[in-house]
């Protein structure tokens, strides 16, 4: 007998989800759960479905139709959606005929593979130009439309410095350009000492720096000077990467069978030359030869020019000696730059930047398909790459590559890895680079295989960590917003288990011509922590670590909007000039003087203001001040110094101590004129070079204390008068000798902002008393009449501006000689208002040495006294100034 338990019950099976649902069937198997939802909504509303007036907006049926029809029209015609869709529909002729708007719309959204996208002039835009068009004041500036700051009266300051200490700041500098240099490494280096200081020879850092930057570890800095000139003169900063020479060897076997690349590498003549045989199979040896290496040399748009120019004459003048080929060619606009400074930096890399599976991955699926088995596989350690910024060095360099940051990343679990060093990074990128050399090895004994060609071969590299590699081989865009947009439309529809219409179109154009992976190269900026103290307070300026990110010039859109929305704000040329003021570094081309770049930079400026004068009335003009600073009126403090010396006998041993010859000496000078239109004069930016300065001029005793000569435990000496004051100087010591200007930090002694082009002057004793001394006190200080401020500086007919002494005798005490000027104005949301200025060494030098001897030893200081006077202004403020090479060794570093 069967029972009842025995049965197996039979289990109904739900029927899964329509993969559509028919609207109407469904509102009328749910019509009386959307009858009583009509009912609670009547009675909340009152039976009133008419919208509240204040949260009422415009619908897309406001625009008027009939007057849009057009233009909807050209939209479709012209397919702005798709690019390659507008370029096969339309041809060049058509797109000209297209008004402007339409013609400027399709131009600012393509995104060709290299170059500049150019406006009607020839002037050339960022990739970013658009996102900053829309939000930053645009100008054009070195060939470039640059964003110059955010919108409004040039304010903000202190939101700025508030988000550099807590946030990110990202700055587009895609107008850097590289020069790259191929040659034999002795030759390279021998080309560098011809045209940098420090040169490669003469750096003498802790820790090896000069290794480390020959062997790739880290890039080194430097000033490019013209080469060939009786006096060098300097032409720009510049950063240097050399490129390690075991991707150099990788690539050069591809490159040898291979032989067309995406760049135009041409010989640094223009004519052709034609090389005999034996020369050609010379340079291809030596192409093949471990000393063959490879060289960038970064350069700033306003010098660019110039410095390529430089370096094809120093490349000519070194294969004339050695008669070897050299080749110099220029990488504008394949590449792009862009700077991010904070304290959030490295947090926002590791957010953005995720490494693509290395070679080892490949590496192991390309021998499996060969049938070859090897025991050991090294392991993927790109994930731990980014986890400590310590593990880092000075200016450490990092090439990886980076998926695409548009795409959403996978979540994965952080699993606990063990710091990596800079030389572990450089051996794990040695050991990627030797497995793709064996899977050379592998193909060319395996050529009967007709599946794994060079073709496959080069889609296993697209993940090699090298950039330089990348721009041999061709830099491949980055996948289109369209195309993405159109995957995550995808991706939620089946989420939703929705039929797409469009999942089967295969987008097959873009899995050959773009990637989803980029090449990249980080570069750490780091600086010495830089110690001023000063009368009130000690201020350290600890510079905070920023990073530069080197890619392809194709993906700078890609990296910009992630950027952005994981909170990096975007700053201009304005915001990275008050930067660099507070961090105390100096800005190019404003705090180069002896430039050609910053003559060109203030020129500008001169004209752009003498056409803003005109066009206001002449009632209301501004007085008319010299914007480009008159540093050959310096010439006449100098000579005025040397004609006090040659007064006084001090082979008697007189005290001079009661005397300013700077300041209150009488002088039948009535108009002092100089050739101030060229900067003539040098300025020590390196230790070497001031020390150099002090040994050929003879003058151990001037009161200059560089860093790199033990300059701390020398001038703590002098001021505890452990050594004393020698004033016995020459005039005939520098009567022949140029000028030599030194680079200094400026901070008011109790009160003051400095403006740019403010002078520096020569204080008097009295003048540091009036401030200093509680017993003295003046609510107006030492001040200029307004005759006298009208007249301090005079332009002449000429265009040129010289000073006049005033002959009245009140107003000559009110008189100060100049020593310097000021070139980055003080921030105003900054609590240091610390500005940053050039001064004569030899006159800096004198007024410490009066200083000194005014003050008893307890009182004397390591700054020294100045005043300074914007030129719009009748009043002189006391500052403290420091020689920045007495607190490091080089000045070479800028922002």
């Amino acid at each position: 007998m069967v029972t009842e338990g025995t049965k197996k019950p039979l289990v109904s099976v739900q029927p899964p989800p329509p993969r559509k649902i028919n609207v109407q069937k469904y509102a009328e198997s749910r019509a009386l759960e959307l009858q009583s939802l009509q009912s609670i909504i009547e009675n909340r509303v009152n039976s009133n479905y008419r919208s509240q007036r204040n949260k009422r907006r415009r619908t897309t049926a406001f625009d008027n139709q009939i007057a849009r029809k057009g233009y909807r029209r050209k939209r479709q015609k012209l397919g702005i959606v798709e690019k390659a869709h507008a370029e096969s529909v339309l041809e060049k002729d058509q797109i000209k005929k297209l008004p402007r708007r339409v013609r400027r719309r399709y131009e600012l959204k393509i995104n060709p593979e290299n170059g500049f996208c150019t406006s009607g002039d020839g002037t050339k835009r960022l990739r970013t130009h658009v996102w900053h068009a829309k939000r930053f004041f645009m100008t054009k500036l070195w060939g470039y439309y640059l964003p110059l700051g955010l919108q409004g009266r040039g304010k903000g300051s202190r939101a700025l410095l508030k988000r550099l200490k807590q946030g990110v700041l990202v700055h587009d500098a895609s107008y850097y350009s590289a020069v790259q240099l191929e040659g034999p490494e002795d030759s390279l280096i021998s080309i560098l000492r011809m045209v940098l200081v420090p040169s490669p020879a003469t750096v003498t850092h802790s820790g090896n720096h000069d290794d480390s930057v020959l062997s790739s570890v880290t890039y080194g800095t430097a000033m490019l000077y013209q080469v060939g000139a009786p006096v060098s003169q300097p032409i720009a900063p510049i950063t240097y990467i050399w490129r390690p020479t075991f991707q150099r060897n990788m690539s050069s076997d591809l490159d040898g069978r291979n032989h067309h690349s995406s760049f135009r590498q041409h010989d640094i003549s223009d004519e052709p030359i034609k090389h005999d045989v034996d020369l050609y199979e010379k340079t291809d040896r030596m192409k093949h030869d471990s000393s063959f290496r490879h060289l960038w040399v970064w350069i700033h748009a306003s010098a660019f020019e110039e410095g390529y120019d430089n370096l094809k004459l120093a490349c000519q003048k070194e294969m004339e000696k050695r008669g070897i080929s050299i080749n110099c060619f220029s990488l504008e606009g394949q590449l792009a730059k862009l700077e991010l400074m904070g304290s959030g930096t490295f947090q926002l890399l590791q957010k953005i930047l995720h490494p693509v599976r290395s070679i080892s991955e490949n590496h192991w699926q390309l021998k499996k398909h060969v049938a070859i088995e090897e025991n050991c596989v090294s392991q993927n350690r790109k994930s731990s790459i980014l986890t400590n910024e310590e593990n880092f060095s000075s200016h450490a360099m990092l090439s990886l590559n980076i998926k695409d940051p548009r795409e959403l990343p996978v979540k994965r679990t952080d699993i606990p890895t063990e710091p990596i060093s800079t030389e572990a990074l450089s051996d794990a990128q040695e050991t990627n680079y030797k497995e793709v050399a064996d899977l050379e090895a592998m193909l060319e004994k395996n050529t009967d295989l007709p599946s794994l060609s060079w073709s496959k071969l080069e889609d296993s590299l697209c993940n090699t960590d090298d950039l330089w590699y990348a721009t041999t081989r061709g830099l491949r865009p980055p996948v289109e917003d369209c195309v993405l947009s159109n995957e995550k439309h995808r991706e939620r529809m089946v989420n939703f288990c929705l039929d797409d219409i469009d999942s089967g179109e295969a987008n097959s154009s873009t899995k050959v011509q773009c990637s989803r992976s980029c090449p990249i190269m980080l570069l750490k900026n780091d600086m010495k922590e830089l110690n001023i103290g000063y009368y009130y307070c000690f201020y350290s300026l600890k510079i905070d670590d920023g990073w530069s990110i080197i890619l392809p010039l194709s993906w700078v859109k890609a990296f910009w909007i992630p950027l952005i929305s994981n909170g990096a704000h975007a700053v201009g040329l304005r915001e990275k000039h008050w930067i660099a003021c507070e961090m105390g570094m100096p800005f190019f081309p404003s705090d180069f003087p002896d430039c050609k770049a910053y003559t060109c930079f203030v020129a500008a400026k001169v004209a752009e203001s003498n056409q803003k004068a005109q066009l206001r009335p002449p009632s209301v003009r501004h007085l008319r001040v010299p914007i480009l600073p008159p540093w050959g009126i310096v010439h006449a403090t100098f000579n005025k110094e040397i004609s006090a010396m040659e007064t006084p006998d001090l082979s008697t041993g007189e005290d001079l101590s009661g005397a300013n010859s700077l300041s209150n000496g009488s002088s039948k000078i009535s108009k002092l004129d100089y050739d101030n239109d060229a900067f003539d004069g040098t300025v020590a930016r390196t230790g070497c070079m001031l020390t150099t300065f002090l040994n050929e001029t003879k003058t151990g005793q001037l009161l200059l204390f560089p860093y790199a000569a033990d300059g701390k435990a020398r001038i703590s000496k002098f001021i505890k008068s452990e050594l004393k004051l020698d004033l016995r100087h020459g005039s005939s010591v520098f009567s022949d000798h140029r000028l030599c200007f030194v680079r200094i930090h400026l901070h008011p002694f109790k009160e003051g902002f400095f403006e740019e082009g403010a002078v520096i002057c020569a204080p008097c004793p009295s003048d540091i008393s009036l401030w200093s001394s509680s017993s003295e006190k003046s609510e107006e200080g030492l001040q200029l009449s307004q005759s006298a401020t009208r007249l301090y500086f005079k332009e002449l007919s000429s265009g040129k501006w010289g000073m006049e002494i005033p002959d009245d005798s009140v107003a000559r005490e009110s008189h100060r000689w100049p020593i310097g000027f000021v070139t980055t104005a003080s921030v105003q949301g900054s609590k240091r208002l610390g500005a940053e200025g050039f001064c004569e060494a030899v006159l800096l030098s004198h007024l410490r040495e009066e200083q000194w001897k005014e003050m008893p030893m307890k009182q004397r200081r390591r700054e020294i006294y100045v005043l300074v006077r914007n030129l719009r202004s009748t009043a002189y403020r006391l500052a403290l100034a420091s020689v920045v090479l007495e607190y490091q060794e080089n000045d070479i570093e800028f922002l």
